[in-house]
């Protein structure tokens, strides 16, 4: 038996699920390859509760153990938490401006958090939906980000310092959304829970960065999304 629980140790990971589409097929993918996922789900004072709502959905799905972080951004800095602050509509996306959505080192606290629960429960590898292939253009979506943010786990942790290191692992990273879509229809990830649009509308906006990329995916992929 303790064979057996050593080899399961080797299998623990921490998921970050926002409740979207990328989030729930990188966690729909972690438990397809065998690994044994604890979910973190952050509130952090995001103009609406609908993706939230996602995230415990699809977590309750797979009969997953999700924690719900409270957390906020007094300070404010972006549209997706500051009232005065207008969601972009219609944005194209060769335009290099990072833009207004992106919420200050938001992934970097996540990530933070993520860390600190790995060496609680003795995970050996965080799982992070980003991807930089099509996407509104945040830093710390691209894989320059997540190969400097593994070396702060190596240097920064305990787990490391003892040669138990934790790897950050974002298997999407190079996916297109169409290609991201495929695989969701692939793993069955219940499309109906997830939520990708910045607004906490009844249906999905379609003109919001989320939406145009999401809408982009399903159209690309000859599929049709489950709000369509």
């Amino acid at each position: 038996m303790q064979v057996m629980k050593n080899r399961n140790n080797k299998k623990k990971c921490v998921v970050l699920l926002s409740g979207g589409l990328d989030s729930s097929t990188l966690l729909y993918l972690v438990i397809k390859k065998k690994y044994l996922p604890t979910c973190l789900i952050f509130d952090y004072g995001q103009k609406h509760k609908k993706e939230i709502e996602s995230a415990k959905k699809i977590a309750k799905s797979v009969k997953v153990k999700y924690f719900l972080v409270k957390t906020n951004f007094p300070w404010k800095g972006s549209a997706l938490v500051d009232n005065k602050i207008n969601i972009p509509e219609n944005r194209l996306f060769n335009d290099k401006k990072i833009p207004s959505t992106y919420v200050p080192a938001r992934n970097i606290i996540f990530l933070s958090y993520a860390v600190s629960l790995a060496e609680v429960i003795g995970a050996k590898y965080i799982f992070y939906g980003a991807n930089q292939i099509d996407y509104s253009g945040y830093p710390d979506c691209r894989n320059n980000f997540i190969k400097k943010f593994q070396n702060i786990i190596n240097v920064g942790t305990k787990s490391a310092v003892e040669n138990k290191k934790i790897k950050l692992v974002a298997p999407l990273i190079n996916f297109s959304k169409s290609e991201i879509v495929k695989l969701a229809h692939k793993l069955n990830v219940p499309l109906k829970y997830t939520w990708s649009c910045y607004k906490g509308t009844k249906k999905p906006c379609g003109v919001c960065d989320a939406c145009k990329l999401r809408n982009e995916g399903f159209r690309n992929a000859k599929l049709k999304d489950f709000y369509d």
